[in-house]
């Protein structure tokens, strides 16, 4: 029955997050903003939802920071792998795109986060100043610097779909707080839900976090760069997972300044340190890869391999954790 109520509330959030980013889409095409924004600071921040609001039940709700971690970390590669499979399944449309170079410049930001990550999870040292993680500062910093380089618009404007919607920005702001609304609900459920699961099975709280929760959560990029990839639009879909992926390690700061009993970082957990070691190498061949492709060579063998091996890290990744 729990895992029955698993998917079912896991279909719901995936339900809720498509509808919130289909109104994020029109805004879009109502505004002037650029497609590099759209994709990587308000589609990422909409499909993210569930990750901060289920990072917020495990931590303040089920004091249970290993959760956190796991959900987060764990969301971050399946994103990565979610990519590798959409740049392996539409190849050929990915060749033929334009990437916004600012996102390669915010995957550069997500790697050296996670550089710092390192220190706290692998050494448990983690320095404060008034009660403050440097390392939380230093993501706050970090995250907030990337932004302006997601509001840089740098390939053809001809690319955005501008298309027709009839309703007004009223409109679809009210409806994307509805559905945001019930995106969160659904969100704090599969928090408490994974959390049974996870005792039932026996489970580490940071595998829990990283299979359950990381999967669940990460469902609704999965959907939307799945519908985006169909009609072309890859630069939103680049954008909305490494948008994504740094929004979560936003998240991390948040709830760690939040989360005063002790250092969300610092864990004795070896799924947690092997799951930062293989996101932070899954990171690297995603950014080597947008390297590439803003250097405007279309190496098709190239983005598979790079592709393939970001796919078989996952996947090394959760037989070593079992």
């Amino acid at each position: 029955m729990i895992y029955l109520l698993y998917v079912i509330l896991a279909i719901t959030v995936i339900l809720f997050s498509i509808k919130a980013a289909d109104y994020v889409d029109l805004i879009d095409k109502k505004t002037n903003v650029s497609g590099a924004f759209i994709g990587g600071v308000m589609l990422a921040a909409v499909t993210s939802l569930p990750e901060l609001f289920t990072s917020i039940s495990g931590a303040l709700i089920l004091n249970n920071p290993e959760l956190v971690l796991g959900n987060i970390l764990g969301s971050n590669i399946f994103n990565l792998a979610t990519l590798s499979a959409i740049v392996i399944l539409f190849i050929k449309g990915f060749v033929q795109s334009q990437i916004s170079k600012s996102h390669t410049k915010t995957i550069l930001f997500v790697i050296i986060i996670n550089i710092i990550l390192f220190i706290p999870v692998y050494f448990s040292k983690d320095f404060n100043i008034f009660n403050v993680s440097i390392v939380s500062i230093l993501i706050l910093v970090l995250y907030f610097t990337s932004l302006k380089f997601m509001a840089t618009n740098d390939i053809d404007a001809d690319e955005e779909d501008k298309g027709e919607c009839k309703l007004t920005l009223k409109q679809i702001f009210t409806r994307f707080i509805l559905v945001s609304i019930g995106l969160v609900i659904a969100s704090v459920f599969i928090t408490y839900v994974t959390d049974i699961i996870s005792v039932k099975l026996n489970l580490a709280a940071s595998l829990s976090g990283a299979l359950f929760l990381g999967i669940a959560t990460s469902l609704p990029e999965v959907t939307s760069c799945v519908a985006l990839a169909k009609k072309a639009k890859f630069n939103l879909v680049v954008g909305n997972i490494i948008g994504s992926n740094i929004f979560n390690l936003f998240i991390i700061s948040i709830i760690d300044l939040l989360y005063v009993s002790a250092s969300l970082y610092i864990t004795n957990h070896s799924q947690t340190k092997i799951l930062l070691l293989f996101g932070f190498i899954a990171t690297v061949l995603i950014a080597i890869l947008l390297i590439i492709k803003n250097s405007n060579k279309k190496l098709k063998i190239v983005y598979l391999v790079l592709s393939l091996a970001i796919i078989l890290i996952y996947i090394a990744y959760l037989i070593l954790s079992l």
